[in-house]
């Protein structure tokens, strides 16, 4: 039998969960998820919300990239948009490598000091060996790209244009507006972390409001929040 990750704090699962979930999906600082929790009547730290983030945070974007991956295998894999942003770790440029699917899933974020064809040929067979290959990769004139997958064998699947890559530039705002109000990030490692568990709270919680009847929308809410509250006892 799994021991529960809960044993050795006070705090109910269900708080720590939601406290989590605010931090990650919402641009909030520390305090303000301290604030918002105390309207509610409960009472943490800020430092402590940082802590269950640190801890909990993977664990949860673990289990959502779990099941989520598990549905995407099963399908084709159409289309995908790879780009690249520059991010910033105490006045050093690092290098946030992102794969997003034809209909705006997040599948891969990976960290790299270098963008080189070594850097974007690790995140090509990270990103493959967990989803697949896909039928087409569209990406910017970025040339470690061409390189990288002319040495996998996928050159004719490659596609180049100017605004071919849109959907994969716009899926970097809501990290960009996470990582402003975070005042940036301090570590490597950090990034890293956070970027994959953003992802993957982004992916669940994205219910494309924008394109959806009203009715749809609050189905699909209600759905997404009651898979997420079953994070904790799954």
């Amino acid at each position: 039998m799994p021991r529960n990750p809960f044993r050795y704090f006070k705090t109910s699962p269900e708080i720590i969960q939601l406290a989590v979930m605010m931090y990650v999906r919402f641009p909030l600082s520390l305090r303000n998820v301290e604030d918002l929790l105390h309207e509610r009547g409960i009472d943490v730290c800020h430092e402590s919300v940082r802590l269950w983030v640190d801890r909990f945070g993977p664990m949860f974007a673990g289990k959502i990239r779990i099941r989520r991956a598990s549905y995407l295998r099963q399908i084709t894999q159409w289309q995908w948009h790879l780009d690249e942003v520059f991010v910033k770790n105490n006045g050093e440029t690092h290098y946030l490598w992102r794969a997003i699917d034809h209909e705006g899933e997040v599948l891969e974020s990976y960290v790299t000091k270098t963008r080189d064809k070594s850097a974007a040929l690790r995140f090509f067979k990270k990103t493959m060996k967990r989803y697949g290959a896909p039928r087409t990769v569209v990406t910017d004139r970025l040339r470690p790209y061409g390189a990288a997958v002319k040495e996998i064998g996928n050159i004719d699947r490659q596609e180049v244009g100017r605004h071919l890559n849109n959907r994969a530039e716009k899926s970097h705002l809501p990290l960009r507006r996470r990582e402003r109000a975070m005042l940036r990030f301090r570590r490597m490692s950090n990034l890293q972390k956070f970027a994959s568990t953003h992802a993957s709270f982004h992916n669940h919680f994205n219910l494309e409001r924008h394109i959806n009847h009203r009715q749809t929308f609050k189905l699909r809410r209600d759905a997404a929040l009651l898979e997420w509250r079953q994070l904790v006892v799954g």
